[in-house]
């Protein structure tokens, strides 16, 4: 059998890994950052969320989203920043992760809390640099790349790892244990 290959007679895989992706940007804390459209499910207009408590800061609480419980991350909080003020513009991003379990894949709806939305781009892979090991707002492990477009850069971000949920859990336990054992809210 022979090798499929595209019309320049490179094999369809290398051509796909050429051909430009596209991402979902939205602004956050006035940077842009960019996300691979295949894990956006939906956007929505940011609603009445219902908090949970004892949860960490970056998590703002949950909605229901036709009849499914999706937590909902306050992406600027998680980053280290302060929790996003809700805006005319804020909204919630819901994405898909695709997590492998020992049985099949495990897949888990969560949304996340943007300043706004811009808009669906297309960056060639040529565009597309490997992340810096220094020099940014937020960990460097949550970036996967940095994308060129028109003269700027657009922070593409590794999902897996920003929305990692072992890490979150990890961390509200952390929150948890450092939690005063009284509340002085007045």
């Amino acid at each position: 059998m022979g090798q499929i290959v595209a019309r320049d007679n490179k094999p369809l895989a290398a051509a796909a890994a050429e051909a430009p992706q596209q991402y979902l940007t939205f602004t956050l804390n006035a940077e842009i950052f960019a996300i691979g459209i295949l894990h956006i499910k939906e956007i929505i207009e940011y609603g009445s969320l219902t908090e949970i408590p004892m949860m960490p800061a970056f998590i703002r609480g949950v909605i229901n989203l036709r009849g499914a419980v999706v937590p909902v991350i306050d992406l600027s909080a998680r980053f280290g920043g302060r929790q996003t003020e809700i805006a005319r513009r804020t909204c919630i991003v819901i994405v898909e992760l695709v997590q492998t379990v020992e049985d099949g894949e495990l897949r888990q709806d969560i949304g996340i809390m943007v300043d706004s939305v811009n808009e669906v781009l297309e960056i060639p892979a040529t565009d597309v640099e490997p992340p810096p090991a220094f020099g940014s707002r937020i960990r460097t492990d949550f970036i996967r790349a940095m994308g060129k477009v028109e003269g700027r850069f657009v922070i593409i971000l590794d999902l897996d790892r920003v929305l990692s949920v072992e890490e979150m859990a990890q961390l509200g336990a952390t929150a948890d244990a450092s939690a005063p054992a009284t509340d002085n809210a007045g």
